[in-house]
């Protein structure tokens, strides 16, 4: 496996040097304390968005957010919890969103992992600001197994979304990784992963960088 610094001076010299590389690594990650904070209502809106924008364009997704908020309740997770089929065969006509059936199905039933999550951790903003960064594919599992459409690619996407330092597995990323001899293909068994993750740790540790600037620079030195 690549040390980092190989890759890291990789992405300096297609990027022009350290000043331009810098200028690109801006994630808009959060502290822990600043993600305890994020009321539970914007994880359910910025899970929504990363279930709706997967397989879309996504600033079609974005240019009509306003609308979605609208029709989603604001995404009050009690209300979206409540919802009933009456609600939802509402929701499947509503131009105010994208109509489609099987995403508008994820909102009741991500907002009741939220709510089974909030009373296994103390509360959802809590487990995913302490969720150790060196196990970040064990939160991605987790989302997988108790939630809807949150596949681990739009996982990936929800979290950086809301601020949590993670990695995103996405084409420029996974080639570098394949560069790097970390994995052979894009990484979607376990075992795949689990390289992926101990592969982030070690250059975590040698760089002093977080999985999402790790991340950003993994896909700039190839992109």
């Amino acid at each position: 496996m690549q040390k980092f610094s190989v890759i890291y001076q990789r992405a300096l010299e297609r990027k022009g040097g350290e000043e331009q590389l810098i200028s690109l690594l801006s994630t808009g990650i959060k502290t822990a304390a600043e993600l305890s904070t994020v009321p539970h209502d914007r994880y359910l809106a910025e899970m929504t968005r990363a279930i709706f924008k997967a397989g879309f364009i996504w600033k079609i997704i974005d240019h009509k957010w306003a609308g979605f908020e609208e029709a989603f309740w604001r995404f009050n997770i009690a209300r979206c919890n409540m919802t009933s089929p009456e609600d939802l065969e509402s929701l499947y006509q509503d131009t105010r969103i994208i109509r489609n059936g099987m995403k508008i199905d994820t909102i009741q039933r991500n907002a009741v992992m939220i709510i089974e999550l909030s009373e296994q951790y103390g509360s959802f903003a809590k487990m995913i600001a302490e969720w150790p960064d060196d196990d970040f594919i064990g939160l991605l599992e987790l989302l997988h197994k108790n939630g809807s459409r949150l596949g681990k690619q739009t996982c990936q996407y929800f979290l950086r979304f809301i601020g949590k330092d993670g990695f995103v597995l996405a084409r420029d990323g996974v080639a570098a990784m394949i560069r790097a001899d970390v994995i052979t293909t894009h990484p979607n068994s376990k075992r795949d992963l689990k390289l992926v993750q101990e592969a982030y740790n070690i250059w975590r540790d040698e760089s002093g960088l977080g999985n999402a600037q790790i991340s950003r620079i993994l896909s700039l030195s190839i992109g």
